[in-house]
């Protein structure tokens, strides 16, 4: 955030892994609580009398601390692995943040293969997620599809497919942006991927997460209806004032 609001194209370098490891640990985390969700959305609608015994508050606790370990020890073999490596091939980077792949070219030995791998397990983990979302989605559209009233069909669907929409794009653009091969890599591509999967699905996150609240509508209602209102009352006082 500094270096974009400064217009400033330097950082050090124990910042660099700083924002390195905040950037994985926060994508990790950002994943695994999709795919909680995903399983949150199939116990709901699958297994609706089952809700509370399924993803009561312990188990929500258990579930959540998972993901953010998960995403603390993801983000701390990569960081660790990644400044392992001697790098003597400049230390300029082609992105707008430190990313494993650009340090990884600046690498000048064969030990990068070894981040590469940690990198192939990681696609893999979060292929097995997309794969457990997808099988999850499968049943619930079935059990959707099964609802007598359109109306609670559109309910269902306006609920899942923000949430799966959001899925499919971060981890396509991820999993393509880690995977793909030398030949194909530039660096407009290779920006475009880094917005797509690591600043466009935080920014949907408020519709996916809590805009379908009704508690949040109302309170965002009534806090527009309230400026609205201070708005005119100062309006008529400085007509008055003004006669």
């Amino acid at each position: 955030m500094y270096n974009s609001l400064w217009d400033t194209t330097t950082i050090s370098y124990m910042g660099c892994a700083a924002q390195l490891f905040f950037s994985v640990f926060f994508m990790s985390a950002e994943f695994s609580l999709l795919t909680i969700m995903c399983y949150d959305r199939y116990v709901a609608i699958c297994k609706p009398l089952h809700y509370g015994t399924l993803l009561g508050s312990r188990a929500c606790a258990h579930m959540a601390a998972a993901a953010w370990a998960s995403g603390f020890l993801n983000a701390l073999l990569h960081t660790a692995n990644t400044f392992s490596l001697p790098l003597c091939h400049g230390n300029a980077l082609s992105q707008f943040f430190c990313e494993i792949p650009q340090i990884l070219k600046l690498s000048c030995s064969h030990s990068y293969l070894r981040e590469v791998g940690l990198l192939v397990v990681s696609a893999c983990l979060a292929f097995g997620c997309f794969i457990f979302i997808v099988f999850s989605y499968v049943q619930i559209f079935r059990a959707v599809l099964r609802i007598p009233s359109e109306q609670g069909r559109h309910k269902a669907f306006s609920t899942c497919l923000p949430h799966l929409a959001v899925v499919s794009l971060f981890v396509s653009t991820g999993t393509f942006l880690y995977l793909k091969p030398d030949s194909i890599s530039s660096p407009s591509l290779d920006l475009a991927l880094s917005v797509l999967y690591s600043v466009v699905p935080p920014v949907l996150n408020p519709l996916i997460y809590s805009l379908r609240n009704q508690e949040l509508k109302d309170a965002l209602r009534k806090m527009m209806t309230g400026c609205f209102s201070a708005a005119r009352t100062c309006q008529f006082s400085f007509v008055q004032c003004s006669q």
